[in-house]
């Protein structure tokens, strides 16, 4: 027996009948529970208007829904008040024609209709429908209503998530275990796409992991990053910098009011706030701007399988962790082992013995063309930056090349995130 179907754009404001099809009052919205743990959520009643006032129908006291009435299953109600309650959304005034997030596109999709399932006797919220179809036959009268069934567009619910800041309700809320399965540049992404509360209410849910949140600052664009920080405290906008990369904590700083910049370095951990003023000192367009002065050296005697545990420690990036910078007794660059081989080499052997030579690198005062083409040369992922005695002061990574070179609409295209 196929599944009803009905559609919440057509039963909000239709007619609340009695069990003997007497007109009770007028069905204005649909309640459903988000914090049920189940896939899709349970409609827990009606919201309807009785004589005037906005009353709750439990569902269980409705005996059919249907697209044009709801029918209760007796004549006589002894209903309260609506007051919602923790954990309950109303599908139309919170869902329909509002923004949620398509965790499977990783996208911000607009719920133009939101469908409601019967399945074995329990109604519960299907999904949404992102399309204008449903949106257009809204102004058609309701008994020439139709929709699609072939669901071309349809989103299922356990695929979403809903911006709920809105509902005052202290329980509800984006889920961050859910959005923590998307890439930080993803979540970055959907931040910008959104309104400002909406991109509010997402950067809370990454709050609770302070790497996420630190990784979804780094990838937001200047404007954005400023936008999020600026009703920050400085203590606050410091704790968020004090995670994110060096190099991108640095061009943080340089966009962030001038008068709140020397508070904010001071709060910041004094490794941190050294790495920092070393890169304001060059410009941001040349290697010494560019680089990453956090990355992984090691003396030539040390074995494979100390480099390797010494990698697994470090808490830095794909790309600075891809290579490890081999020094001398003095510190000057002797060459770099690529990751890939110190998992091929003798767990025992010498890097001396399975470095690479000679190694590409350049100076700090190096232009970006110079740096692109050296990069692009020799097919680097990651390239050393040294001072004038040869020692390592940074790593370049094929990421902060490539922010410099795209366009800056090619970063963040419109609509990318939002369909």
């Amino acid at each position: 027996m196929a599944e009803a179907i009905v559609h919440v754009s057509s039963l909000a404001g239709s007619p609340l009948l009695d069990s003997t099809g007497d007109r009770l009052g007028r069905v204005d919205d649909v309640v459903a529970r988000l914090d049920s743990g189940e896939n899709l959520p349970p409609v827990v009643g009606l919201e309807a208007r009785i004589g005037g006032r906005e009353l709750f129908v439990p569902i269980d006291h409705v005996a059919q829904l249907g697209p044009d009435a709801a029918r209760t299953s007796t004549t006589k109600l002894n209903l309260a008040q609506f007051e919602r309650r923790p954990g309950e959304i109303l599908l139309r005034s919170d869902v329909l024609d509002r923004s949620l997030i398509n965790l499977a596109t990783a996208r911000l999709v607009k719920a133009r209709e939101v469908e409601l399932v019967c399945d074995n006797g329990t109604w519960r919220v299907a999904g949404i429908d992102p399309s204008l179809r449903p949106r257009l036959w809204r102004f058609f009268p309701r008994r020439f209503r139709g929709h699609d069934t072939d669901h071309t567009q349809f989103v299922p619910w356990r695929d979403m998530e809903a911006f709920v800041a809105h509902v005052p309700s202290s329980r509800l809320k984006l889920a961050s275990r859910r959005l923590a399965r998307l890439h930080p540049a993803q979540i970055a992404d959907l931040v910008e796409a959104a309104s400002h509360a909406e991109g509010e209410e997402i950067l809370a849910a990454v709050g609770h992991d302070k790497e996420l949140e630190a990784d979804v600052f780094e990838e937001l664009d200047d404007e954005h990053q400023v936008e999020f920080l600026r009703e920050r405290s400085d203590e606050e906008v410091a704790e968020v910098m004090s995670r994110m990369a060096s190099d991108d904590a640095a061009d943080l700083l340089l966009e962030i009011e001038q008068d709140r910049r020397v508070p904010i370095l001071n709060l910041l951990p004094p490794a941190k706030q050294h790495k920092i003023k070393g890169l304001l000192g060059h410009n941001p367009s040349t290697a010494g701007g560019m680089m990453n002065p956090d990355f992984v050296s090691m003396p030539l005697a040390a074995t494979a399988a100390a480099t390797i545990a010494r990698l697994r420690s470090s808490e830095l990036g794909s790309q600075q962790a891809s290579i490890v910078l081999v020094v001398d007794a003095a510190g000057v660059l002797s060459g770099v082992v690529s990751l890939a081989e110190l998992i091929r080499a003798d767990p025992e052997a010498e890097l001396a013995s399975v470095l690479e030579a000679p190694t590409p690198s350049v100076s700090p005062e190096a232009d970006l063309p110079e740096v692109a083409q050296m990069m692009s040369d020799f097919n680097l992922v990651a390239l050393p930056v040294l001072d004038l005695d040869g020692r390592p002061v940074g790593l370049i990574s094929v990421d902060d090349v490539l922010e410099l070179l795209l366009p800056e609409e090619w970063r963040r295209r419109v609509g990318y995130a939002r369909s």
